[in-house]
């Protein structure tokens, strides 16, 4: 396996993003009409205005606090010959799959760490409040989180040097992954079966986001179900079943908390409601 010309890759790295990103959420915003798996409590139009917004807010947040990004900062580590991948006399082919699995097993620890750590999950909590589950769920990140990751994708693809091209390629699969796993979709059960052995299913990933804290500590993986099946953390079905399951966060179920934007953005910095002040969050 040949890497693709760098300066291609940097120069349409944002062409290919978001044209693949709305591509996938296009087909998966089609699936949640024809074959949608739950019943929606609450508008569409509500419901996504803030989430979409919060996607925007994140992007120019992002584009102004880190210029480079993940992709300028793979091409700073490989122009300097920073990390371990290229110290290393391996194939581009064994370099870019080793890249994209470390970077997915770190986000997926990344995760873990936003909900055992009671400071990162009251801001990972913005996440799980959503009152619904699907495709723009995926994209509903408090920007204090979308901060906290990219500063960690970047400090772990200079200590690895990732390539470009594998760089861009994680970032392509986390956001169709991502929209994919949230999306309200109907997959026969047989299909779901097999298909969750390679990558995370919207009824693996729905788990995760039940209001029942066991349900919520499992099924962390956004791209690949393996290190959920490895460490443990692996859960098959919500013991009341996907249709009756209640997805959100405990607390937070007034409207103006969940889904306008102002609510979501100070969701971190209010108690959840019925909550006194000496309880331990997280």
């Amino acid at each position: 396996m040949v890497e693709l010309d760098a300066s291609w890759v940097t120069a349409n790295e944002v062409l290919v993003r978001s044209s693949t990103s709305v591509t996938i959420f296009v087909l998966v915003a089609l699936a949640e009409i024809i074959i949608p798996r739950r019943a929606l409590e609450i508008g569409r139009v509500l419901r996504w205005a803030s989430n979409l917004a919060l996607a925007v807010l994140n992007a120019l947040i992002i584009r102004l606090l880190f210029p480079i990004a993940a992709v300028g900062t793979a091409a700073f580590a490989s122009a300097n010959e920073w990390g371990i991948l290229n110290r290393w006399d391996v194939s581009f082919g064994v370099t870019l799959v080793a890249s994209i699995l470390i970077l997915d097993f770190v986000i997926w620890v990344q995760h873990r760490a936003f909900h055992a750590i009671p400071a990162l999950w009251r801001v990972h909590r913005v996440h799980h409040a959503d009152p619904d589950y699907d495709l723009t769920t995926g994209l509903r990140f408090h920007p204090i989180e979308i901060s906290i990751s990219m500063l960690i994708k970047m400090l772990v693809i200079v200590a690895i040097g990732a390539p470009i091209t594998a760089v861009v390629l994680f970032e392509v699969l986390l956001n169709a992954t991502s929209t994919f796993n949230h999306g309200n979709v109907r997959i026969g059960f047989g299909f779901d079966r097999i298909l969750r052995w390679v990558i995370v299913t919207p009824d693996m990933h729905r788990v995760h986001h039940s209001v029942d804290q066991i349900e919520t500590n499992s099924n962390f993986g956004f791209n690949v179900p393996w290190w959920d099946r490895l460490f443990g953390t692996y859960r098959d079905q919500p013991v009341t079943g996907h249709e009756a399951m209640v997805v959100g966060v405990a607390g937070f179920d007034d409207i103006r908390d969940v889904c306008h934007l102002p609510g979501v953005l100070t969701m971190p910095f209010r108690r959840p409601r019925g909550q006194d002040r000496g309880s331990n969050e997280g």
